[in-house]
């Protein structure tokens, strides 16, 4: 039977072991890679167990454990397990990260169970086609300010590698101080993520690229593969200085991938309205829902 003490923290060294399950099954939200878990270890401490070929992952936040669905062959004896497990949390909310997929199997199995929509950190996914041409009327808006920007400033963009690496980490640093990260909770953890993830760029085998205006990095991209046919947009970044640039950084980035893969996932809103209109103006060509299930629910 599955406990607790199965489960070991997630560090880098297990990059190896989570990169073989996932060569099989791979991740389909984005809160499920790798580089997402590892790099924000501090802050919600993510814990993970192999059982009969199924990873199974809960996160620790302020002491409320919240169990993921397990990853592999859908199989009701390891669900059950960890259903187990969830019922004896003290989470409100003790079994989420729940796809569309994994619901409509478990409603199947468990029909007294009702499933709630977790609406904040739903994927937003874009054919990567749209995003590097950006072509037709509902994308005039997001043209006219790109534009205006290219007419304005003359930029360059790089592939990031070990020759500019350095100046990427002192952007960061930059970035941090115009958001005043130290301020914001959520800004805070997303600093020491972001830090992390660019202290072990190459170990996880991270791309991206970076903007310079006047021999300055003023903007950075930076992604990775989820499968054979999305990229993951981890972060983008840019100068408060110049209008526009998120613009830039978006379509060159899309440039980038779209000849190896036909979609790119650009990660929840996370309820942040602002952060949602300017996700929903680019127009997703679909969404990957989550769903989680409330204690009394599970207990059914």
């Amino acid at each position: 039977m599955l406990t607790l003490k199965d489960f070991k923290p997630i560090t880098l060294g297990d990059k190896s072991l989570f990169d073989k399950h996932y060569k099989k099954y791979p991740p389909v939200h984005s809160d499920n890679v790798f580089t997402t878990l590892v790099s924000w270890m501090e802050y919600a401490d993510y814990h993970y167990a192999f059982k009969n070929k199924n990873l199974i992952i809960y996160s620790n936040i302020e002491g409320n454990i919240r169990f993921r669905p397990p990853s592999g062959k859908l199989k009701k004896e390891i669900f059950n397990e960890v259903i187990n497990l969830a019922k004896k949390q003290y989470s409100d909310f003790p079994l989420g990260v729940i796809n569309l997929r994994v619901k409509k199997w478990m409603e199947k199995i468990y029909p007294k169970i009702e499933f709630i929509e977790h609406r904040d950190y739903y994927d937003y996914v874009y054919l990567a086609k749209d995003l590097a041409e950006l072509k037709g009327s509902s994308y005039s808006k997001i043209r006219n300010r790109l534009n205006k920007f290219k007419k304005n400033y003359n930029y360059n963009v790089e592939i990031i590698s070990e020759e500019n690496f350095k100046e990427v980490r002192k952007f960061l640093k930059r970035w941090c101080l115009w958001k005043d990260c130290e301020s914001d909770i959520i800004l805070k953890n997303e600093k020491k993520a972001i830090l992390y993830s660019i202290s072990n760029f190459f170990e996880l085998d991270l791309k991206g690229i970076i903007i310079r205006i006047k021999d300055v990095i003023e903007s950075i991209s930076v992604f990775e593969a989820m499968n054979n046919n999305n990229a993951l947009i981890h972060y983008e970044k840019g100068s408060p200085d110049y209008d526009g640039i998120y613009k830039a950084i978006n379509q060159e980035t899309a440039r980038v991938l779209q000849p190896n893969y036909k979609y790119i996932n650009r990660e929840p809103d996370m309820g942040i309205l602002g952060l949602r209109q300017a996700k929903l103006s680019y127009r997703p060509h679909h969404m990957i829902e989550l769903y989680h299930i409330d204690k009394h629910s599970l207990s059914l």
